[in-house]
């Protein structure tokens, strides 16, 4: 039986489940999450609702670190076609970026993250979406659309969602339907023909029992980076061409159906589906100089590049889920059953430049091209949670999950594509990868008193990864000269826990601490062996974390702040470097320390003023006298400007320069990050009023990769937007200008260390947009 026939007929079994449910009187639904408005009513803030406990609560009363955006407050700075990786500039703490396009984002909480762009990788921050656990990279890029409430969770979790994570949770809650007609949407157009469009529809369909949402997102912008390249293609590469590349076309849609027959059971039953194609990340080569950090002179909407059809991507992905709730009086049961599937490719000219415009002796020099294909991925995740119902002094919740994605994916490298007689089909590998994972969890939090509660939580988990070569990478002639393991299987189970108190001063100020251990399991690097060269694996890492802090509603409740300061150290941390082909390789170091802090503020000075600040620190090291990571290197030559000491040892017969890397940051750790927003209304009208609103962030020094140079950091990174409008309707409509980058700064944001290139940021937008809401 095929997985997606077993997954669609598990979601078939859950509703027979949740039929018997029925039999009996039944639950209330978890309360939905409450975003914080742009602008509250009257002069004080208005309270934020979260469920980072699985549970509605106060912001406020919730013992860990936790960012919140609601979904009108991102919209109302969305614009100009951002995808999921615009959250970072919104959260303290929370970094992203990407070098493999808009399907590939990389998240990194408190400095955790993992730099690998293997298809395959495993990252410590994990996704949720509606109680949905994404795990492989290309779900994790799924758009955020008709949503109703973001929450980023920082530090080690592992008691209540999802897999274990040592950084920490993203948590998208979307719009669920309702027995109350509602409808919104938003549209923009902008610079390059950028166009947006995310809206919602819903209502009861039959009375109170049956209701329907329905969601949609649709995002397009023109090519608009030139390519110069005027030589011939040894692939076929149309070249040069006008406009060749960095457009998209996302195209999105959500079902929701709620079946509520009682007041005590639910029925939740959605699907989406989404359809990508666009430009795969562009590295533009030699863009940085040995010895310089400097990337002005490179032009963003230019390049020249000889090969890989000026680096297309298209991707589907799909997905259902079951979720019913059932109450028994005293306790309530939740099951959820999902099943999410993708397939598409990457293709991209890794040189980031035409080979014939960096000769080497005379000799075109630094062919790179590659390609990534998804052919299936299927992933099915079940849990069932028993939670204590009431507001009582003691709560509970004890619960299981089983996770289970198989996928198989390729790799394709330069000569498969070649048009000329160096041309070699079989130069590509076919790699199977299974991940199965069960674990059980348990959380209770008692009221020892009036103005202390004490929560603690515990999780087993096991989790097992399987990796088998199914084809490798041949010659010409179809001769396999791979010698490495044609299959890997790794296998560990630990017991993670966190235990918090929080002790209420007063109404307006709390205090909390917490402290965490948090479990990532093992992981296999299987991309190797399009080079003929073996896995790499890295085994499980460990975290432990302390935090405290401090949650406060000031001044008649117009001023909300909140502060953590944290420390953590993580055992056998999963490192990836690069070898010479580019290609990572995975490893643990003995350790790596980290220690910083993070603070949230919002603030109504005035009744028509609105004031959001947010700021994070850090400190990190890694620590392992023994580890090294080899350096940029080209045709054998260091291309960069090492400032770590170095060793060399021969790799398949060449000297090889490594660099120790004991004491560094961990990479795309910004030291320090700031983002602030401000947002002025002048009322015109009973019911409209004119608005100014403006948001920037700030982020400091960022190590791009393991090993300290003179070129691979970003120092200083700044991006603003405005946006000018009037509110009409008493809200209920909103016509704006806009501009996103708005001093069109060019950030280094990642680079490819043999050739010296540099990947950017987006350019600026300018636009205008409209949203509107019916109820």
């Amino acid at each position: 039986m095929s997985k997606i026939m077993f997954a669609r007929k598990s979601l078939l079994l859950g509703a027979a489940v949740g039929a018997l449910f029925c039999a009996g009187t039944a639950v209330a639904q978890e309360a939905p999450a409450v975003a914080a408005p742009e602008a509250a009513s009257g002069d004080g803030l208005e309270d934020i609702v979260v469920t980072a406990e699985r549970r509605s609560e106060n912001l406020q009363k919730v013992p860990l670190s936790v960012g919140v955006v609601g979904g009108e407050d991102l919209r109302a700075f969305q614009g100009g076609g951002e995808d999921i990786l615009a959250l970072a500039g919104r959260v303290p703490g929370l970094y992203a970026e990407t070098t493999t396009g808009r399907i590939f984002p990389r998240f990194y909480i408190r400095g955790l993250g993992n730099i690998d762009f293997y298809l395959g990788a495993s990252q410590p921050v994990s996704i949720i979406q509606d109680d949905v656990v994404l795990e492989h990279v290309v779900l994790k890029s799924n758009p955020v659309f008709d949503v109703n409430q973001v929450e980023v969770l920082r530090g080690p979790q592992g008691s209540l969602f999802g897999r274990n994570t040592t950084a920490g949770i993203i948590k998208f809650d979307t719009i669920r339907p309702s027995n109350e007609f509602s409808a919104r949407a938003s549209a923009s157009y902008g610079s390059y023909n950028t166009i947006t469009f995310d809206g919602g529809i819903g209502g009861p369909i039959a009375g109170d029992v049956l209701s329907l949402r329905i969601s949609a997102l649709y995002q397009h912008r023109d090519d608009w980076v030139d390519n110069t390249y005027k030589g011939p293609s040894a692939d076929g590469t149309v070249s040069p061409k006008k406009n060749a590349m960095g457009g998209f076309n996302e195209k999105d849609i959500r079902a929701q159906l709620l079946f509520t027959p009682s007041s005590d059971f639910s029925l939740l039953l959605s699907a989406h589906a989404r359809d990508y194609d666009g430009t795969s990340t562009i590295f533009h080569r030699a863009a940085l100089k040995k010895g310089s950090n400097d990337i002005s002179a490179e032009p963003r909407d230019r390049i020249a590049l000889d090969e890989a059809d000026n680096n297309p991507q298209a991707y589907k992905t799909y997905g259902e889920q079951l979720k019913m709730t059932y109450d028994f009086g005293p306790v309530a049961l939740t099951s959820i059953t999902a099943f999410e599937g993708s397939h598409g490719y990457s293709r991209g000219d890794t040189d980031g430049g035409a080979a014939a415009n960096f000769p080497v002796g005379g000799v075109a020099n630094g062919f790179g091209e590659s390609q990534g294909n998804l052919r299936h991925l299927g992933q099915f995740t079940q849990e069932l949670r028993l939670a204590s119902d009431g507001d009582g002094k003691f709560k509970w919740q004890i619960g299981g999950m089983y996770f289970d994605q198989r996928d198989t994916t390729e790799f394709y490298q330069r000569a498969y594509f070649l048009t000329t007689a160096a041309k070699n089909p079989n130069n590509f590998v076919r790699l199977h990868n299974i991940n199965t994972s069960w674990a059980v969890f348990g959380q209770a939090s008692y009221e020892i008193l009036p103005s202390l509660t004490i929560t603690a939580g515990v999780r087993e988990t096991n989790d097992t990864k399987s990796t088998r070569l199914l084809k490798a990478s041949l010659s010409a002639a179809g001769v396999d000269g791979y010698k490495g393991r044609r299959y890997v299987r790794l296998s560990d189970d630990k017991l993670s826990w966190d235990l918090s108190a929080l002790y209420e001063v007063s109404p307006e100020l709390s205090l909390y601490a917490r402290a965490a251990r948090g479990f990532r399991g093992p992981t296999i690097q299987g991309r190797s062996a399009v080079f003929n060269s073996d896995f790499t694996t890295a085994d499980s890492e460990t975290i432990l974390s302390f935090e405290g802090g401090f949650k406060s509603s000031l001044f008649n409740n117009t001023l909300r702040l909140n502060a953590t300061a944290f420390t953590y150290t993580v055992n056998d941390i999963q490192l990836n470097g690069n070898d010479s082909d580019g290609n990572g390789v995975l490893f643990n170091a003995d350790k790596a320390k980290a220690y910083g802090l993070e603070a949230d503020l919002d603030w109504r000075p005035i009744r028509n003023l609105t004031l959001t600040a947010g700021v994070s620190a850090l400190h990190s090291e890694i620590k392992d006298k023994r580890v090294f990571a080899q350096v940029c290197a080209l045709n054998g030559v260091v291309v960069c400007t090492v400032q770590d000491p170095t060793i060399t040892r021969p790799v398949f017969g060449a000297p090889t320069v490594f660099a120790q890397i004991d004491g560094n940051p961990l990479p795309n750790a910004p030291k320090y990050t700031v983002d602030m927003t401000a947002r002025y209304d002048l009322p015109i009208s009973d019911s409209g009023k004119v608005f100014i609103a403006t948001d920037w962030n700030l982020q400091g020094y960022t190590n791009l990769v393991l090993y300290k140079t003179k070129e691979f950091y970003s120092k200083g990174n700044f991006e603003g937007g405005l946006k000018v409008g009037y509110t009409g309707g008493h809200g209920d409509w909103e016509i704006a200008a806009f501009a996103r980058n708005i001093t069109n700064e060019k950030n280094l944001k990642g680079v490819i260390e043999n050739y010296m290139a540099a990947v950017f940021n987006e350019p600026r937008i300018i636009g205008i947009s409209f949203s509107g809401k019916l109820h």
